[in-house]
């Protein structure tokens, strides 16, 4: 397993640049070597990647997801493969965010790709079009701000957060969202925004 590392400074504010990152399906829109992420349900993502010239899929899991901390997943099926990106706030407009990604290299095409530092100029490559992609933007396409914890699923939703899921739990009251209807609340905890990935963010 080889790990590239590389950080950058964004010209936007920590919760921007956060809720960019949870739109896992518009990766491919700034991150090399990605061909396109589904998203398949709060946890669930598939991949299409092409490292030194080799296609390949694999479904990943969020292992980690602490809002505007950090975002980690991990390869389930298919190749070894995984990432991990934390930001941090500088002050109220600059945000530094590291992202590091993890693979095993199969075959030759792919050791050879890494031996170069292809994959490495990849992840940084990747960073940079980040930074332009958003700072371009200036807002984020969406957010989502649920708190998973490697082995124990989702955990806690922001209460502030418009994407809530009925089936998720809230960190303020330990209860289900979806009981909040029951006693005469009028919360819809679902979205199906045109800006969240798989119509479930």
């Amino acid at each position: 397993m080889t790990s590239h590392e590389h950080t950058v400074v964004v010209d936007r504010p920590l919760a921007t640049v956060y809720d960019q990152w949870t739109q896992f399906e518009s990766y491919p829109r700034f991150m090399d070597d990605v061909e396109s992420v589904r998203q398949i349900d709060d946890t669930t993502t598939h991949w299409r990647v092409s490292v030194g010239g080799v296609s390949r899929e694999y479904d990943a899991t969020i292992t980690e997801q602490h809002p505007g901390e950090v975002i980690a997943w991990q390869s389930v099926t298919g190749p070894e493969q995984g990432g991990r990106v934390s930001f941090a706030s500088l002050d109220p407009d600059h945000t530094r965010v590291t992202l590091r990604m993890d693979l095993e290299p199969h075959g030759v095409a792919e050791r050879v790709g890494d031996a170069l530092g292809i994959v490495s100029s990849a992840v940084s490559s990747s960073l940079e079009k980040f930074k332009e992609f958003i700072e371009e933007r200036g807002t984020a396409e969406g957010g989502w701000h649920g708190t998973v914890e490697e082995g124990d699923g989702i955990t806690s939703v922001d209460l502030t957060d418009s994407t809530l899921r009925a089936d998720e739990t809230v960190d303020t009251a330990d209860r289900p969202v979806a009981r909040m209807e029951d006693e005469g609340g009028s919360l819809d905890p679902r979205h199906d925004g045109p800006g969240a990935p798989g119509g479930l963010r």
